[in-house]
């Protein structure tokens, strides 16, 4: 049976609840790996790349003279674990950037996505993501995609320097504030169930995605609404 939730804003997760974990962890990250210590090398006056050099420098505990091969060694040490850090995902984010500019990438949305996202913004339902890759890195991968370019669909983006960690009540606080929407008019799509779990502790309304031969698949969503797919699911604005 299709469930049918009523609410003013539909915000989106993008690993594993648009796009399949791989398309990030094997074609993304492979794409800006060998380029993080070029790109560093080729823009040192860009101040948002100088920003992220100093905080990687700090955080990876180098010295301020370290040598660019010293900062990739700790932004692939962090890459390898799967660390949401943001001086990398400002990086990765200017990568993919040029790369889907280039036409070097193209996301790949699972099939029953596109036809989701043009549903809902079509009713009048309005759309955000909440993502822990960069609003830039964000941006770029809606550009270009199996589906065409999705951007004008979205009216916010947020990430984990604007709004804070997606695991925690106090980023959805902020993000509902940014939508100046309340708590209740806002239902998060994400198939992480810590990350469902800091929103509805701000009184959002959540679904968890559980696709088939994602990490999460098979996770314990608890009490939060799970789906497979978003053909299980009917949201309407109110």
């Amino acid at each position: 049976m299709t469930a049918t939730l009523t609410a003013r804003w539909v915000v989106l997760d993008i690993e594993g609840t648009l796009t399949a974990t791989s398309y990030v962890h094997v074609t993304l990250y492979d794409y800006a790996r060998p380029r993080l210590g070029p790109w560093i090398d080729e823009h040192p006056e860009d101040p948002e790349v100088a920003g992220a050099v100093a905080r990687i420098k700090e955080l990876g505990g180098l010295p301020a003279d370290a040598s660019t091969v010293d900062i990739v060694r700790v932004l692939h040490g962090w890459m390898d674990a799967d660390q949401k850090i943001a001086p990398l995902k400002t990086l990765q984010g200017l990568i993919w950037q040029r790369g889907y500019a280039d036409g070097d990438l193209t996301t790949e949305f699972f099939g029953d996505v596109a036809p989701a996202l043009r549903s809902w913004h079509g009713s009048g339902l309005r759309l955000a993501v909440f993502s822990s890759g960069s609003v830039a890195g964000q941006v770029a991968s809606f550009s270009r995609t199996t589906d065409g370019d999705v951007t004008g669909l979205f009216e916010k983006h947020f990430d984990t320097v604007n709004a804070g960690p997606k695991r925690e009540a106090p980023s959805y606080r902020a993000i509902a504030s940014a939508l100046a929407a309340e708590p209740g008019d806002v239902v998060f799509f994400s198939d992480v169930p810590a990350e469902l779990d800091g929103a509805v502790a701000d009184g959002w309304q959540t679904v968890g995605l559980a696709r088939d031969g994602e990490p999460f698949g098979d996770a314990d969503f608890g009490a939060h609404r799970t789906i497979r797919t978003f053909d299980e699911v009917k949201v309407v604005p109110r």
